[in-house]
């Protein structure tokens, strides 16, 4: 059973993110807070993947019940990249 996240400030993990990730690699898990918030996960592929088909349903629920915002573009996909 995996232990429960190891909790990161947002400035730390900004200072200290190789080294995170080196940890991620090996397994270990953390969630970042932000003013004592958590607004993050970073954890290991495997981990996060079997997460992935309920992430999705729940996200592609929500989007069927928001309505589209109906504005018009008012950009071209070329001005993207000028």
């Amino acid at each position: 059973m995996a232990s429960d996240p190891a909790v990161v400030t947002a400035s730390e993990a900004n200072r200290t993110f190789s080294s995170l990730l080196r940890q991620v690699a090996k397994g270990q898990s953390f969630t970042v807070h932000s003013h004592g918030r958590p607004v993050a996960q970073l954890t290991p592929v495997d981990q996060g993947s079997r997460t992935s088909p309920a992430a999705r349903q729940a996200l592609l629920a929500r989007l069927a019940t928001q309505p589209a915002s109906g504005e018009a573009r008012a950009w071209q996909r070329d001005d993207l990249y000028d």
